[in-house]
């Protein structure tokens, strides 16, 4: 697979993921739909999240590094796209619970941050 068959690919998925959450935010009433409508809430704003974060960790990889190494950064993008994604869901959830205070949120983002260096660093 080339690079320019991801990006792609990756775009038309972020862009469908897109079109399913504000589908979801227009067409589901939180308060009928329940449990079913808070998870397809979450699932396609997680699935449009992490397809925006790796395309702008993907292409600001680019712009830093040049074309020559930016099939070597998909990995990393992915991964760090994929975590933002899952951060700010976490914290989103912890909000419409009403459990959110700072320092919450500052664990969550150590919590992350900490996952993120096991993976640089192996």
């Amino acid at each position: 697979m080339t690079l320019k068959s991801y990006l792609w690919g990756m775009r038309i998925s972020a862009a469908l993921s897109v079109a399913a959450w504000s589908a979801v935010v227009y067409n589901i009433n939180p308060e009928e739909a329940g449990i079913v409508g808070q998870i397809l809430f979450y699932l396609s704003l997680f699935l449009a999240l992490a397809g925006i974060f790796i395309l702008f960790l993907t292409w600001s990889r680019r712009k830093i590094s040049g074309n020559e190494r930016a099939f070597a950064h998909l990995g990393m993008s992915f991964r760090q796209g994929v975590l933002l994604s899952v951060l700010a869901n976490t914290l989103l959830a912890f909000q419409s619970f009403r459990i959110l205070t700072w320092w919450d949120g500052l664990l969550l983002v150590a919590g992350i941050f900490i996952i993120e260096l096991y993976f640089l660093s192996r």
